[in-house]
């Protein structure tokens, strides 16, 4: 993980990448958000779109709402429901009137293990956006990509006027993604960047980081990673049964003491993706190959 760029960080202020798109930066940063979690809003005359309004901090949405001025609020847009990134909806709608559409509301089963302390649990979206289903404005379309692995609702929009596709916590532009089991899941979230290296998007705007202006080439890397961490697991099985936290000192050399519990999830992740494939097995938390 990279480290963050030197303060002042343009926390409130409005930023324009390019002329439909301008972002503000939440005043939330850590170790998992980095500088923050970055709003985007979509169009420049009438009416705009909101994506990813981010925590519930009355500066922030202040922010926000200065930067649409006088446009009307056409829909608030959540990629997904952690708690950077959705929890603001509900204030915003109340004072705007706009509805909430995006992701899904996220269910998580009550018999697994519980992991759910970073998920905003009173997101209620007006409308749940399908696949592939577009949000129309004057001048702009939003077309949701469904994106799960990083959580199972996840979603990423793509900006069809000029090419941009915001890309929630999916492929952010300062660190891989953490994947979170039970509800995140590596298979899914494999597939989810393939799915994306298949495309053509010109720039990716995350919710955390810099813009990523090689996006197939960013993806690309990113699957590779992983295939390494993947092959580094076998490997050391292959020595000897292991826990999911014995992997972390021997694959993360360096890493911040505060990310270690992400890092396990991150492994337990690929542990439970490699034994749906048949490669690895379990009795219970000793992990060993097949």
């Amino acid at each position: 993980m990279a480290g963050p760029p030197p303060k002042p960080w343009p926390t409130g202020l409005v930023e324009r990448p390019e002329p439909l798109v301008r972002r503000v930066l939440a005043p939330n940063p850590s170790p998992y958000t980095y500088t923050g979690t970055q709003t985007y809003i979509v169009g420049e005359s009438d009416a705009v779109a909101v994506i990813d309004p981010g925590p519930d901090d009355p500066a922030h949405i202040d922010a926000i709402l200065d930067a649409v001025g006088e446009a009307k609020i056409a829909a608030i847009m959540c990629t997904h429901t952690h708690r950077d990134h959705s929890p603001a909806a509900r204030p915003l709608a109340a004072r705007t009137g706009a509805p909430i559409v995006g992701c899904a509301p996220l269910v998580l089963d009550d018999s697994e293990p519980r992991a759910d302390a970073s998920f905003d649990r009173d997101y209620a979206p007006d409308r749940v956006m399908e696949d592939g289903e577009a949000m129309i404005g004057p001048g702009w379309t939003l077309r949701a990509i469904h994106t799960p692995g990083h959580t199972s609702n996840h979603l990423c929009f793509a900006l069809e006027e000029s090419g941009a596709l915001f890309t929630g916590d999916h492929v952010m532009g300062w660190s891989t993604s953490v994947v979170v089991p039970p509800d995140g899941d590596m298979g899914a979230y494999m597939k989810s960047l393939e799915r994306l290296y298949e495309r053509d998007d010109r720039v990716y705007y995350p919710a955390h980081g810099a813009p990523v202006e090689k996006p197939r080439q960013l993806v690309r890397g990113m699957i590779g990673h992983r295939r390494q961490r993947e092959n580094q697991i076998l490997r050391l099985l292959g020595d000897a049964p292991h826990t999911a936290a014995d992997f972390v000192p021997r694959m993360y050399k360096g890493l911040d003491p505060r990310l270690t519990g992400a890092a396990e999830m991150s492994v337990t992740a690929h542990l439970l993706d490699l034994e749906r494939r048949g490669l690895v097995g379990r009795s219970g938390d000793v992990w060993q190959t097949l």
